[in-house]
């Protein structure tokens, strides 16, 4: 199913890639597409948190009244929850439908060739191995950009006098090299570079900006998770209460400040090993991911006020 929606989205790219001619451009343009496209989603799974959030104190009261009774807590949980018209699994499609979506994009986005320009896998499987043989990159994670990277240096290979690779200059086609280029450049970057193999430190810049956008994304996130917590608390000390007193440690508050710790860190290492042109749609969906929950936050709030 992913490969499936990667290819969709692969023709979605290539379109745009065509009309502006530059990758770089084009993921931007795309990524604020696809946002765009999961908007409804994201709404829908907005309100059911919300909700979700709201009926969490009358779940308590159920938890402690019938703590020790099994059978009648599943049925007052299920009365809960057809009283309120929600149903347990709510939210978990729109969920999973984001994921195996932003999956896609991540398979797309690493494998341009396959699922953007449609290039056959023996093609690249064929170039693959040209760089390995010829020692033009050591790397294999990322073997489509590799491809896109190099030919500038495949193309040396193939201009060669025949008596010193002959057997690489039969295997390069000048139409399979054509076919397999990509603009990468993208003011002043190439997109296809790894900031750790590149001596140039402007390979550093979109690594560090979509770190700085992660941290302020998850400080968002949590920012709207504090907010939710305390309307609950107001409205626990409104009503009478059957729970008992919530002690002051919160292990989910605990563990978002390690979370909060430890993002950074990984997100900086990840980025700093993957091609920037990845590093670039990370960037994008972060910042995109930010504005959308301001948003989102600012219109249910106004919808619950009417």
């Amino acid at each position: 199913m992913i490969a499936f929606f990667a290819n969709l989205f692969g023709y979605i790219l290539n379109f745009i890639y065509n009309i502006v001619q530059n990758y770089g451009l084009a993921i931007i343009i795309f990524s604020i597409l696809i946002k765009a496209l999961m908007i409804p989603l994201s709404i829908k799974q907005q309100k059911t948190m919300k909700k979700s959030t709201k009926i969490q104190a009358k779940m308590k009261e159920i938890q402690f009244k019938y703590k020790n009774n099994p059978e009648m807590l599943t049925k007052a949980t299920q009365e809960l929850y057809k009283t309120e018209n929600m149903s347990p699994f709510s939210g978990c499609f729109s969920a999973i439908v984001q994921i195996i979506l932003l999956f896609a994009v991540f398979y797309l986005v690493r494998s341009p060739l396959t699922y953007m320009k449609k290039v056959d896998a023996g093609i690249t499987d064929k170039y693959t191995k040209v760089i390995r043989e010829n020692n033009l990159s050591t790397s294999s994670a990322y073997p489509e950009i590799e491809i896109i990277r190099e030919l500038d240096n495949i193309k040396e290979l193939k201009n060669k006098t025949s008596e010193e690779t002959p057997e690489v200059n039969s295997e390069i086609n000048d139409d399979e090299v054509n076919s397999l280029y990509i603009n990468m450049d993208f003011l002043g970057l190439n997109l296809a570079q790894v900031p750790t193999r590149s001596s140039d430190w402007k390979a550093y810049i979109i690594p560090i900006l979509y770190v700085l956008v992660s941290i302020i994304s998850l400080r968002v996130v949590n920012s709207t998770n504090k907010t939710k917590k305390n309307e609950k608390t107001e409205e626990n000390n409104d009503e009478k209460s059957l729970t008992k007193p919530e002690d002051d440690f919160d292990p989910m508050e605990q563990m978002n400040k390690n979370m909060n710790m430890m993002f950074p860190v990984m997100y900086l290492f990840v980025a700093l090993i993957a091609p920037l042109g990845l590093a670039l749609y990370w960037l994008m969906n972060s910042l995109l991911m930010i504005i959308e929950k301001l948003v989102l936050n600012k219109l249910l709030k106004d919808e619950e006020e009417d």
